[in-house]
């Protein structure tokens, strides 16, 4: 407490008393993993978004690694992410093998366009990759152009998994169609994370969805160590003198590993949370678009000190984030002295995020690349306060307190 006003963070979940009933009905049940609440949350999240099929799985990251795995990349390949995202997007595409052509962004929205992918594209032919995805990220809760990438990712013959780890619940407005991400209109799979401070919360938890049959099967399998433990549609059993009992139908017992996989299962405890919180989603998305619009109208007169973050107009967002843009130097005060400042005033923030090509690992095995617009959209962002429990008041709270240490 501070003046006896609650503490706001950045970001934190809305848990409800259903919530609470969910999980501890899966708690008294007889199945904490590999159970149905599982599978009813991949089936309601595939039916939300629009998808053909959902596999659930531990968290955004291992959601990442099943999608470049699943895809088959591997050495020699290359993945196109954009600079301005968490280390998850390019460390995942090296947990494949392949490399990290890491793409520029446009410093007010932080998205990466065709433009800055093309760049990226000519910069690994130079080194000798084969580009065969590009990683769009959805930053924010705003999507990157989808319908413009995915044309590009048509005309080089290239797969495209969508990171929309913070998307869920937005809609793509394109053609005169209002497209969920996680469709994957554009896209060959997309990915979720579930993390507390995401739209919807699982506690930890992903997903990734995806229209293709063969692949999502894919994924599936590479999800729970590659076993396979009845035949996929045009595939039978490698051994169908041990798989199969006398009537051909598969053994209770038995399974086949055709490729290592991973434990990268969700449990029924976190599906169950889920799942609860799903059935809110659009209560969630509207609160955050009220509370940004709030913003909006209460940073006006702060600018050009102060700005909300650039909407695109390809998109309608569920916003996970208010990363404004803050112009620290012409404030007088660093973007660390301001935020201990708000902190002292009950204010948390954090920084989303440091460009990913700096990060020491990627400087040793690249060397220095020059991303202008990821460097100059880290230099003035600054995410404020945004979750659903707030209230309208917060946010002139918030602002007022922003206001009152940059001035």
């Amino acid at each position: 407490m501070t003046g006896g006003l609650p503490f706001l963070p950045y970001g934190r979940q809305s848990v409800e008393e259903e919530d609470i009933a969910a999980v501890a009905a899966v708690l008294r049940g007889d199945w904490l993993t590999q159970g149905p609440a599982v599978a009813a949350f991949e089936r309601a999240l595939a039916a939300r978004v629009g998808a053909a099929d959902a596999v659930a799985c531990a968290n955004g990251t291992a959601a990442l690694r099943l999608a470049y795995t699943a895809l088959g990349l591997g050495p020699g390949d290359a993945v196109v992410v954009p600079s301005n995202t968490f280390l998850a997007t390019a460390s995942a595409a090296r947990h494949a093998g392949a490399e990290v052509a890491f793409a520029d962004v446009d410093p007010d929205s932080g998205l990466m366009g065709v433009a800055e992918a093309e760049a990226a594209i000519a910069r690994a032919a130079k080194a000798g990759w084969r580009v065969r995805a590009l990683a769009p990220v959805h930053y924010a809760g705003q999507t990157a152009p989808m319908a413009e990438l995915g044309a590009l990712a048509r005309r080089e013959g290239l797969a495209v998994v969508e990171d929309a780890c913070h998307a869920i619940g937005t809609v793509e407005l394109s053609g005169g169609r209002e497209t969920p991400v996680g469709a994957c209109a554009d896209s060959a799979l997309t990915v979720f994370s579930f993390h507390p401070v995401k739209t919807i919360a699982a506690g930890e938890g992903g997903a990734v969805t995806g229209n293709d049959p063969a692949l999502m099967a894919r994924v599936r399998r590479l999800c729970n160590h590659g076993m396979m433990r009845s035949p996929e549609p045009g595939e039978g059993f490698a051994d169908p003198g041990a798989a199969l009992d006398e009537g051909g139908a598969p053994n209770p017992w038995y399974y086949e590993m055709a490729e290592p996989g991973f434990n990268h299962r969700l449990s029924d405890i976190h599906a169950a949370l889920v799942l609860s919180q799903l059935g809110r989603l659009d209560r969630f998305a509207e609160r955050r678009r009220r509370l940004m619009g709030l913003y909006a109208d209460r940073m006006a007169p702060l600018a050009p000190l102060v700005l909300p973050p650039a909407a695109v107009p390809w998109c309608r967002p569920a916003w996970h984030l208010c990363a404004a843009r803050i112009d620290f130097h012409a404030a007088g005060r660093t973007r660390a002295a301001a935020m201990a400042a708000l902190r002292d005033l009950g204010i948390g923030t954090q920084v989303h995020y440091i460009p990913v090509h700096r990060q020491p690992y990627w400087r040793s095995r690249y060397g220095d690349l020059a991303l202008p617009g990821a460097m100059a959209h880290y230099a003035r962002t600054l995410s404020l306060p945004l979750f659903p429990a707030m209230a309208d008041s917060d946010v002139d709270r918030v602002v007022t307190a922003l206001e009152r240490v940059l001035s």
